[in-house]
């Protein structure tokens, strides 16, 4: 009889101290993903003198930047940077024009700033998996970015998470293991879910939620049963210490039916039924040279949707302002069917603002935006120049002659017609 009475404290303590291991925090000001319209902040532009020791990075190939080195089709408008890199780029009245590196502190505040002008919710900070492979260094150029992430993102009450993209797992002889590695380090040293009162680190579902992108992806080298993919989910969905999250899964745009530019194996659709959120990649498959892009994507997001509640998940579209990727092709050697210059244009944002009402017009209660900083794949919502140092030697692809804030400005009001802050608009506002 006293056992038997004792059992509920027990019980009690146990499900008490259980929780009692978690090291993240409580969820402050953004315990959802829902209302939130969210950009990818990938943070790898790096300069000369900039402390990485690396040369340029994503500028050009071989460390190098110069005409014949030149991976970037849009040029960032640096007016508003405190540090700039000088290039051998040149304007027509002969000044050198200048670039940011995303290693320096004062990049990150400004960025952060923009979105908060904007009204961009927020990122998630990108995090390839040659990152988790040197796990237990905390000190590398991607930790210091997003250490300087999280304070600016605190500074400007912006919504942050962190996304694994598994892009440049090998084959043969490496697993999810390292992205378990890294993210107890993120937890234990960087405090990434634990930033004190009223922090900014994105939950769902009542719990700190992580992206995992690149499954199911035909043109990856790993094969998505044998890289431990469950492991992962389980992990970050159970252990006592490290776990309890919610997860976001970056899968095909066309996982629904297992065709196209994805693998036509049903094991992903057991993988996506695991998780919380799936968010289908958009980016490339719908162009305005081809579709009548509002009622395709719409439709198309709407059949996702009803998938996704079928299998009690949320769902998140990936919009994009536009595709190109043309220096990067030709410098890396590369042929493929986009390497015009805009060759997915941007329309003065008309392409973007279709993208962004017709997925809140189909039902979306969350947006995903590729990217905020992307210049290298012409995806970048962040300012870049409607005036770029073009020459015989070197073409970069211009702003449509709209101002360099303009894709923030159409970010910002997509986030307020999400939220039902502003009537839903089809046609894409112009500012007055």
């Amino acid at each position: 009889m006293r056992l038997i009475n004792k059992l509920p404290f027990l019980l009690f303590f146990l499900i008490s101290n259980s929780f009692s291991q978690s090291k993240h925090g409580e969820s402050g000001n953004y315990p959802t993903y829902k209302g939130l319209v969210m950009a990818g902040y990938q943070g790898w532009f790096r300069a000369p003198d900039d402390g990485a020791n690396i040369g340029w990075g994503h500028y050009g190939v071989g460390q190098k930047f110069d005409f014949e080195n030149n991976t970037i089709d849009f040029w960032p408008d640096v007016t508003e940077y405190k540090n700039t890199y000088t290039t051998v780029f040149k304007y027509p009245d002969g000044t050198n024009a200048e670039v940011f590196s995303s290693l320096d502190k004062s990049t990150t505040d400004l960025h952060f700033k923009w979105m908060k002008e904007y009204g961009v919710d927020g990122v998630f900070m990108q995090r390839f998996f040659g990152v988790t492979r040197n796990h237990t260094n905390s000190n590398k150029p991607q930790d210091i970015i997003l250490r300087n992430a999280l304070n600016a993102a605190k500074e400007n009450n912006r919504a942050i998470a962190v996304m694994y993209d598994l892009s440049g797992l090998k084959a043969d002889d490496e697993d999810c293991s390292y992205v378990i590695a890294d993210w107890k380090m993120l937890v234990d040293e960087v405090k990434v879910t634990n930033q004190g009162e009223h922090q900014n680190y994105v939950y769902h579902n009542g719990k700190p939620l992580v992206a995992i992108w690149g499954v199911g992806f035909p043109d990856r080298p790993y094969d998505t049963r044998k890289i431990g993919i469950n492991r992962l989910i389980d992990f970050l969905k159970n252990d006592p210490v490290y776990g309890g999250c919610s997860i976001m899964l970056g899968v095909p745009t066309y996982f629904r039916d297992l065709d196209k530019d994805c693998l036509p194996d049903p094991y992903l659709h057991t993988i996506i039924k695991s998780v919380d959120i799936v968010m289908p990649w958009m980016v490339q498959r719908f162009t305005p040279l081809v579709h009548n892009i509002g009622a395709h994507l719409r439709d198309h997001i709407i059949k996702d949707i009803t998938w996704a509640k079928t299998h009690n998940i949320d769902y998140v579209p990936v919009v994009t302002p536009g595709f190109s990727w043309r220096n990067l092709s030709v410098s890396n050697k590369k042929t493929d069917r986009y390497t015009a210059y805009g060759a997915i244009p941007r329309l003065g944002g008309k392409f973007y603002w279709d993208q962004l009402s017709n997925a809140i017009l189909a039902g979306s209660e969350m947006i995903y935006v590729a990217m905020f900083d992307e210049i290298d794949e012409g995806t970048a919502i962040m300012k870049v120049s409607d005036n770029p140092p073009n020459s015989d030697k070197a073409h970069f692809v211009n702003n449509d002659g709209v101002p360099s804030d303009h894709y923030l400005w159409l970010t910002g009001l997509g986030a307020k017609m999400l939220r039902k802050e502003i009537p839903l608009q089809i046609l894409m506002p112009q500012k007055e």
